[in-house]
Parts: C-alpha cells; structure tokens; sequence
C-alpha cells in the first residue's frame, strides 16, 4: 500500500547486535537500507556495522549531549514524510542509551513508532541465569553512591522479583558486597561479554560471586542478574487461630483478611482462611442452638 504525500513519517526503534555481528534481523538491515536518516548514539561505533551489511543510509549523532536540540528537527522531517531510525550502539536503544525524549515528542505529534526488535543483553542474562525468568525488573545503572544506592539495593534484595541490572566491571566486585551485606545466600548470575568471543556466564550466591570478581576483576561490559526474595513461609494454623479470634471480636470476613494479609499471607489465602473461619463459627454456633 502507497502511503499518502502528506502522511507523516515512521520512527523506527532499531534495536543492533550486543557483540556477536551475526544477531542482527534480515528485518533490520532492510529498515535502515529504507529510511531517510540512521540515528546513533555514536556515529564511528555505527558505521562498521552499517557497512557490514552495505547499508549506505546516512548517519547522524543522536545522544544525551545533543537530543534536546535535535529533537525537534527530527520531528519536523518525520511530520515532512521522512522515516528515520533509532539505534544504539549496541542492543535496543532507551535501555540505558538516549532516545526517550525523541520517542515520546514523535508520539506526541502523532508518529507512528515502529519497534524492530533484536538482541538484548538484558533478555540474553536473564534466559541464561537459571533465575526465574517469569517476572523480573530491569533497575539499569545503579547509582554511584549515597542514599539513592543503598535505596536501590535495598529495593533490590527486597523485592519478590529477579532484578536485571548494568554494572561497570570496576564496580562488580563492590556491588555483589553491598548485596552479599544485605541479603547473605542470596543467588546471583554475572554475564559478561554476551555473545563476544570471551562470553562468560558464572552463577553461584552474591558472596561466591563477590570472592571471584574480587581475585579476577572483570574486563568488558558486566550485566548481573539478582534472585528476588523467598517469601515467607506462612503457618496457616496459626492464621487460622488468628481468624477465629477476629471473627470472635466481631471483625467482618474482609477485615479478617486484611488483618491475615498483614501477618504475612498472601491475599488469596489471607480471604480463604477468613471465610474458612466464618463458616467454621457459624456451623458451630447451630450446632450449639440444635
């Protein structure tokens, strides 16, 4: 179909290869062979790749230091019917790399944002941590130092979901100490170098962990995937004891349950319980009247 003159343009949000030159999709290629203009975080990083695979589009710096005063010509070329693309310098761009504030301003006009999904290395350690890969967060950069750190390691180790994040290779050894601090046993996978020629994926708890990257620093670009915590272990017949005394008190079976949800049950279970309670009084209370 024959897009109209005055259409606008598509944003397409190319996502490149991590390390390995052969991950990157047939998809890709004929994208950034089709567009106007290659967006790239930096333009010398970019430009092997797009001759790799003899893509002559021209390529144009897009990055945190020049986003606020490019951003609104891009708009305009995109309103004007170009189609430009997005990359970073490895992986898909706005994770971690510029390209939100363009993103959001083609959105905004009206664009038409087209994802070209492709290597990831935060997908690539998740899949090979061994860690529970059905709910996870990805946190990114920690930060440096001070509150917003010991925050974030803190919602880290706190939180029922495996956390994904990036780390310089000088930091390695010191943030698996500050998790090892926090949540002692807890597992962890370090995946370095995805799918380069030195690829190394090494598992075991933050404080196994902390001891090798300690005696052999790491080299190349770090991503470390955290366990969530364990949730506690629930003595139902405890609860239940609980339950009955609410009931006795007169607490509702909803108030019982979020009395329950407090003690550290789980929802569902925390509503079972008080119902079981109800209807346990209530039998017993007609047993009593017969």
């Amino acid at each position: 179909m024959t897009r109209p003159a005055d259409a606008p343009g598509t944003l397409f949000v190319v996502s490149t290869p991590i390390g390995n030159m052969g991950d990157f999709s047939f998809r890709a290629v004929e994208v950034l062979r089709s567009v106007a203009l290659v967006l790239a975080e930096d333009t010398r990083h970019s430009r092997p790749l797009l001759d790799r695979y003899e893509i002559p589009t021209p390529l144009a710096s897009y990055h945190e230091h020049n986003e606020a005063k490019m951003t609104p010509k891009l708009v305009e070329r995109l309103l004007a019917g170009d189609d430009l693309a997005l990359i970073t310098d490895a992986g898909t761009p706005l994770l971690s790399d510029p390209g939100h504030r363009l993103v959001r301003s083609a959105i905004e006009a009206g664009i038409r944002i087209a994802p070209v999904p492709g290597a990831s290395a935060v997908l690539a350690a998740l899949v090979a941590s061994g860690l529970d890969a059905e709910r996870f967060t990805f946190v990114g950069f920690l930060p440096r130092k001070g509150r917003e750190r010991s925050a974030a390691l803190g919602a880290i180790v706190s939180s029922p979901l495996t956390a994904v994040l990036y780390e310089g290779p000088g930091r390695v050894a010191t943030t698996l100490h500050q998790l090892a601090e926090l949540a002692p046993g807890r597992h962890a996978c370090v995946a370095r170098e995805l799918t380069k020629q030195f690829e190394e994926i090494r598992r075991g708890t933050v404080e196994s962990l902390e001891a090798y990257y300690t005696e052999t620093p790491p080299r190349g670009e770090v991503v470390i995937v955290v366990a969530g915590a364990s949730a506690p272990v629930v003595d139902e017949s405890a609860l239940q004891r609980e339950a009955h005394g609410l009931r006795a008190r007169g607490m509702s079976v909803r108030d019982v349950a979020v009395e329950l949800a407090k003690r550290g049950a789980s929802r569902n279970v925390a509503y079972r319980i008080a119902r079981e309670a109800d209807a346990e009084d209530r039998k017993s209370e007609m047993d009593v009247d017969d």
